[in-house]
């Protein structure tokens, strides 16, 4: 008699995990869930490949070029999932309400980069194909036309002179020969010569180091790279 009560239970049990299953395959269908993920992945290909041609910055790093894959591979199935069941979107909302990134985001436009793979998430996650293809391409080709055409400035470098201060004029008159703008950042006078920091923008290799070092009373010359905000 127990035997046959664990059996019907068991049974009971079996039916009710194959209608829950039936019913998670009713609101997605896998040929729909395969297609959705493989556009997400284009998209976010896509979205990688205009991020790393169009990145201006210093440090280029390629984590972040495959968390804008992830996000929307991510995004795409959670949508899918949330989109027909207003408990779970509930849900959903509340436990993102309570997730803390503590990662620290340097450049404003990477911020835009990873909204966009979120967008295209979303787009790809509620059915709507089209748009969101339609969307990546315009907003790559924007990207690209932004980047190399209207916006486009000459790199941003540090130049670091040691020099005795008689030489101060010759620098002066070299830099305005060698670089396309340059502003003086920082001075400091010494007993033992002098220190200043410019910020120049090269629009090609000049070789503004060997120059410097030419001029009678520069003891060292550096060129680092920087990254700073335009007006800064």
């Amino acid at each position: 008699m127990l035997s046959t009560s664990l059996l019907t239970a068991a049974g009971a049990t079996s039916l009710a995990q194959a209608s829950g299953l039936a019913a998670q395959f009713k609101s997605i269908v896998p040929a729909d869930l395969f297609i959705a993920l493989g556009l997400a992945f284009v998209t976010g290909i896509i979205i990688a490949i205009v991020y790393r041609k169009t990145y201006r910055g210093v440090l280029y790093s390629p984590s972040f070029t495959l968390t804008l894959v992830m996000l929307t591979l991510i995004t795409t199935p959670v949508v899918m999932c949330i989109k027909s069941d207003i408990a779970l979107s509930m849900g959903m909302v509340g436990a993102l309400s309570i997730v803390r990134f503590r990662t620290a985001v340097k450049d404003p436009l990477d911020t835009a980069y990873m909204f966009w793979a979120l967008t295209m998430g979303i787009l790809l996650g509620a059915g709507l194909h089209l748009i969101a293809l339609i969307v990546v391409l315009c907003i790559s080709v924007l990207m690209f036309v932004l980047t190399f055409v209207k916006f486009t400035n000459p790199n941003a470098y540090l130049l670091v002179l040691h020099y005795d201060e008689y030489c101060e004029g010759a620098i002066q008159s070299e830099l305005g020969r060698s670089v396309k703008s340059h502003k003086l950042r920082s001075k400091t006078l010494t007993r033992a010569g002098a220190e200043m920091t410019y910020e120049v923008r090269l629009s090609d290799k000049t070789e503004v180091v060997t120059r410097m070092l030419d001029i009678e009373g520069v003891h060292d010359a550096t060129l680092v790279a920087c990254q700073s905000e335009v007006g800064a």
